[in-house]
């Protein structure tokens, strides 16, 4: 459990780096923060005084206890040497490492500093990795946004970042309740391509597996209904299996499931990437459903699982080190003063023929 000073800090800290607090106002009295934290005077001061010494409240005798912007010029913030804060969902997972990779090289070429902070998707994990780099002082930064098919609670931070002139950037997807800049795959294309292709193949009855707390989720299960429209093919919500972010331990149970349950009408899958694809063909081996033969499956990132594993997964490409790169070379500029950046880039996949497709035969 945390001492009680150090939560009334936390607060009052993060009520300065989210705006809440703006420098210059004063923040409530000793005797108010006594009474609403229900502590003594002395865990109140306690807080102020390690507050006062990260540069983040100045007292006045007599007056009160006002916020101060001083902790920026107590971090790296302000040196020669500029620094770019990276935030991700995840670092050493999946397609992540390419990107960082990429971010970094671009980085390294023009003697950039490189602040990394992950989320693993969680919110409350987003806010901290915030109101870190809002207390360094980043110069800029590059975010792959948390749950961005979701209500964000941490806009307020974002708005900061633009209220202070640091240029951010997000990749992958972003926040559609905020106007921002972003390098992204086009997703809906992508899930397109995919369906397109099961459907060139003799393929009618198609399920999907996508994650619905991501936008990149979202813009997937656009792609997929959008080709099987075109084809004239009806949309069975049956054959949709959703998961979120805390649901993702229980996908292979799930698989399971929703498998035995279509086996005798689906041939064919899209997946929300090749993380689940390859879950998927797992899944087929334990149930006896043979790959291609009976389901054909496409993933789609083109990430190193779907090149590495036993069976070649057919997928679809996916930027990643050169997404890592663009951004980064955006936010450098951006910082040199460039003007007519481009605000939003898609790039656009290709299918990426493997051994888990198969035609189907009538």
């Amino acid at each position: 459990m945390k001492p009680k000073y150090q939560v009334i800090l936390e607060d009052i800290k993060s009520n300065i780096l989210s705006g809440a607090y703006s420098v210059g106002e004063q923040i409530p009295t000793e005797l108010a923060l006594q009474d609403k934290y229900k502590v003594s005077r002395q865990t109140v001061r306690k807080a102020i005084l390690e507050l006062s010494n990260e540069g983040f409240l100045r007292s006045e005798k007599g007056s009160g206890t006002y916020v101060s912007n001083q902790f920026r010029s107590k971090t790296g913030g302000n040196s020669s040497n500029k620094t770019i804060g990276v935030i991700t969902t995840y670092i050493s997972d999946y397609i992540f490492p390419s990107i960082i990779r990429g971010i970094e090289a671009r980085l390294n070429e023009d003697n950039y500093s490189l602040l990394l902070a992950s989320t693993n998707n969680d919110v409350a994990q987003e806010k901290k990795a915030l109101e870190m780099m809002l207390s360094f002082g980043v110069d800029g930064l590059i975010i792959e946004p948390t749950k961005s098919n979701l209500y964000n609670p941490n806009i307020a931070y974002y708005l900061t970042f633009k209220e202070q002139d640091v240029p951010f950037i997000m990749i992958n997807a972003y926040y559609e309740e905020l106007e921002v800049p972003f390098f992204c795959l086009d997703d809906v294309q992508s899930s397109y391509l995919a369906t397109k292709e099961l459907i060139a193949n003799g393929h009618t009855q198609i399920g999907i597996i996508a994650k619905m707390d991501d936008l990149q989720g979202k813009y997937r299960m656009k792609g997929y209904i959008k080709a099987l429209g075109e084809a004239k093919l009806r949309f069975h919500p049956e054959q949709v299996l959703s998961f979120y972010t805390e649901t993702k331990q229980d996908l292979s149970t799930n698989l399971k499931k929703f498998l035995t349950e279509q086996r005798d009408d689906l041939t064919a899958i899209v997946c929300y990437n090749d993380e689940v694809g390859l879950e998927v063909v797992h899944v087929c081996r334990q149930l006896g459903i043979s790959v291609p033969e009976d389901l054909s499956i496409i993933g789609q990132d083109n990430s190193y699982i779907s090149k590495n594993a036993n069976i070649k997964l057919t997928t679809l490409t996916h930027p990643q080190e050169q997404m890592g790169r663009d951004a980064a070379d955006w936010v450098i500029k951006k910082l040199q003063g460039k003007k007519d950046l481009s605000n939003n880039t898609y790039y656009q996949p290709v299918l990426i023929e493997g051994e888990t497709v198969k035609k189907k035969l009538n």
